[in-house]
């Protein structure tokens, strides 16, 4: 396949409208939770709100397949970028606790079936020869995109629903490059299982990874904005916190990638969950009036929260048969945003109790957990040599490889 104008124009095309869609989504990541916990709602409903997403999310995986079967990529795309703007016209409607929820939930479901849409037709767009730069070019844009809507959620007004409204603006402009574009859409996908057994058997070090970084980005992510404004860190300081935790997952995720590449990936892990438990002690001491010192602890945080889940998932494909990487994705996709669910639930319940800060405490339980079970598997099973494994990839829990849910013939040479 040679790469012609065309051809990357599409491409571009793709990544310009999930950037789009990220800039909005960054907005709201910073200010549905900002909002929610400086109003009256109870102290439970920002954590519910985060918990929706993942919920949402779960949603989506199970969904999105049997949607793009029935209708094509192109046309579920459209529906899915439905779903992010009726989210945002919910939200613009004023405080609701329960509509607010409910709105994210259906971004949840929007977000997974967004990225399900875009990379599968990336990989079926790109030739084997530049695909993996086409993929880092998306994770890096979505990822710019991100940073760049908390950053705008400082510089909007917090009164009225100027932020949904904008969330909306930037959806709607999301949806042209892709309504316009000329690439042919793949073949529609066949029915991809999920193989939990499987997925333990190749590694249950990765099995496990992937669960505990769905509890964790999620914590990380969805409850920094709730634990900032509680302590009352202004709105343009919480959007320049977010923008900046945004960079933190590719400063942190290159160097403990490329590490894993000549170590053995568990000692990498549990270097990497104590990392994580290093930055949680940190962000339980560090005064909110030291605010840049509070941003690097927290961009170390989120760096190392995400890594976790890039190392899991190469470790994962280290272990395990080509023929069941499709099968491996989709189980893992679904494992961690079971996780993402039911983590923050918990936490949500207890937040309550124990106050904003929990999550901390919370982040840091689930990262030694982990770090102790790679230390008993790591006296059970042989190390990978590097040259059979698969090369290290960074990728995000922000932004899941979930394209393997909508393959369904090999991928072009």
């Amino acid at each position: 396949m040679s790469r012609s104008p065309s051809a990357l124009l599409s491409i571009a095309s793709i990544v310009t409208s999930m950037t789009a869609v990220a800039i909005g989504n960054g907005m709201m990541l910073a200010y549905v939770p900002f909002v929610l916990t400086r109003s009256m709602a109870p102290e439970w409903v920002p954590g519910a709100a985060v918990t929706a997403i993942a919920f949402g999310g779960l949603v989506g995986c199970v969904l999105a397949g049997p949607l793009i079967r029935r209708v094509g990529h192109a046309r579920a795309f459209s529906c899915s970028m439905a779903l992010v703007i009726l989210a945002a016209v919910l939200i613009s409607l004023g405080i609701n606790p329960a509509l607010w929820i409910l709105a994210r939930g259906l971004y949840g479901a929007a977000a997974n079936t967004n990225f399900i849409i875009a990379q599968s037709w990336l990989n079926h767009a790109s030739d084997n020869r530049w695909r993996g730069k086409a993929m880092a070019l998306f994770y890096m844009a979505y990822v710019i995109g991100l940073g760049t809507g908390a950053w705008l959620f400082g510089q909007v007004p917090l009164e009225g629903n100027f932020a949904p409204i904008a969330t909306i603006f930037f959806t709607a402009i999301a949806i042209l490059p892709i309504g316009l574009t000329r690439l042919p859409t793949p073949p529609a996908p066949t029915r991809v299982r999920i193989d939990i057994a499987m997925a333990w058997h190749s590694s249950p070090v990765a099995f496990i990874g992937v669960l505990a970084s769905g509890g964790l980005s999620m914590l990380v992510q969805g409850f920094t904005p709730i634990y900032a404004a509680a302590n009352a860190m202004s709105q343009r300081d919480v959007a320049t916190l977010m923008f900046v935790m945004q960079f933190g997952l590719l400063l942190i995720q290159y160097p403990m990638g490329a590490l894993s590449d000549r170590v053995d990936r568990r000692i990498v892990l549990i270097a990497t969950s104590a990392l994580i438990t290093g930055a949680g002690l940190a962000a339980l001491v560090v005064s909110f009036d030291r605010l840049w010192l509070l941003m690097l602890v927290f961009a170390i945080f989120a760096g190392a929260v995400e890594t976790i889940y890039s190392i899991a998932n190469a470790h994962a494909n280290d272990r395990t048969d080509p023929d069941d990487f499709v099968p491996l994705a989709s189980t893992l996709l679904v494992a961690w945003s079971t996780a993402a669910t039911l983590v923050p639930m918990l936490v949500t319940a207890l937040t309550p109790v124990f106050g904003a800060r929990v999550f901390i405490h919370a982040t840091m339980a689930v990262a030694l957990l982990y770090a102790a079970f790679v230390l008993l598997r790591l006296r059970s099973r042989a190390r990978v040599p590097p040259q059979l494994r698969e090369a290290f990839e960074l990728k995000s829990a922000q932004v899941p490889n979930v394209a393997q849910l909508s393959e369904a013939e090999p991928r072009p040479e």
